[in-house]
């Protein structure tokens, strides 16, 4: 079967995850099976998975997408037929029952939200559309219009009913968008799926999202994990300049920032990680890399720290077991800011 090395682009993120492209058994007899890319919750999807046969490897693989698929199923904010819609719809009228998967989600949130003093909220969903209007008509909004937004998003403004498994709003109008944590569960979830059915090493990539388990591919005594350089221009992305790279065993990373999504407004961008203090897009730094035991937390942190900056960012993370962070400032060729452990993972 054909092996080759090379590097791999992360559509909406800021890493680049080296590993040889494989279906191959390896010394011990355990088989490496990398899937390529696949399109799951409009973004790039890419599983490796180290098993015992190729036949267990290509269960591992299939039952991390139909994970993923199950829980965009549930959670996309632009499909009309997801739960998370529905919620949208009818939650502010009545409370709404919710599948398992769905309240835990919104229960981690909840949790985050808190962490981060409101950096990290899913209610965002208001400001979220009112710059998504503003980039279509190439005009920003008021501030009347900011401030009608903002009144309509808040964590403490969502009811969690854990009894019954219901959500209700407290506002008309709240809108939950799970942009910022749906990903990050998905690979959580992706890698129980793999564990389950055989898999004892093996690492999951969807968006940027990514967590490596268990054995790490032949000849590496690590999964590596290279950091896009963010002040390459987004039309030489794919000319993509690796900054540095991280080893990790049993970790997750995620990166946020605005240097490849933001909406453009008069010539301007605004960062599509909304602070929602000002109700505008985050710009105290341009990325931020969470390094976490799982990936819900290295998804939703990493849009904290956007929001926060490097300052509060930092300390926030300082309070965290087992989180670190590299941080990236606004302005011109910014060099990287390190949490107190951040640098050990750098090789």
């Amino acid at each position: 079967m054909k092996n080759s090395i090379r590097f791999v682009l992360l559509a909406g993120g800021a890493a680049v995850l080296l590993y040889l492209m494989y279906a191959r058994m390896t010394e011990s007899g355990s088989v490496e099976l990398d899937s390529g890319h696949r399109v799951v919750m409009g973004t790039f999807s890419r599983v490796v998975v180290i098993a015992d046969s190729e036949r267990a490897a290509k269960r591992c693989v299939e039952a991390a997408f139909e994970t993923q698929r199950r829980i965009e199923e549930l959670m996309s904010y632009h499909r009309e037929d997801s739960e998370l819609s529905r919620i949208n719809r009818d939650a502010a009228d009545k409370p709404v029952p919710v599948n398992a998967m769905t309240f835990e989600v919104l229960q981690k949130s909840v949790h985050f939200s808190k962490l981060s003093d409101g950096a990290f909220d899913v209610t965002v969903g208001p400001l979220v559309d009112l710059w998504k209007a503003a980039g279509e008509a190439n005009e920003p909004p008021t501030e009347e219009a900011l401030a009608e937004a903002r009144a309509k998003v808040g964590y403490e403004k969502l009811a969690l009913d854990e009894k019954n498994m219901t959500v209700r709003f407290a506002v008309k109008g709240m809108r939950i968008d799970l942009g910022g944590i749906g990903k990050g569960y998905a690979v959580d979830k992706s890698v129980e799926a793999m564990k389950k059915c055989g898999a004892f090493g093996g690492m999951v990539d969807l968006g940027g999202n990514i967590r490596c388990f268990g054995q790490p591919p032949r000849g590496q005594e690590h999964w590596r994990v290279g950091l896009q350089d963010p002040n390459v221009a987004p039309e030489d992305m794919d000319a993509s300049r690796i900054l540095l790279v991280l080893a990790l065993t049993d970790q997750s990373v995620a990166t946020s920032g605005d240097y490849r999504r933001f909406t453009q407004v008069h010539g301007e961008r605004h960062s599509h990680i909304i602070d929602t203090t000002s109700g505008k897009g985050a710009n105290k730094l341009i990325s931020d890399t969470i390094i976490a035991p799982d990936a819900t937390t290295a998804d939703a942190f990493s849009t904290a720290v956007n929001v926060l900056g490097p300052e509060k960012g930092l300390a926030l993370i300082d309070r965290l077991p087992d989180v670190e962070a590299i941080l990236i400032p606004a302005g011109q060729a910014a060099q990287p800011i390190f949490s107190t452990g951040a640098k050990a993972h750098i090789k």
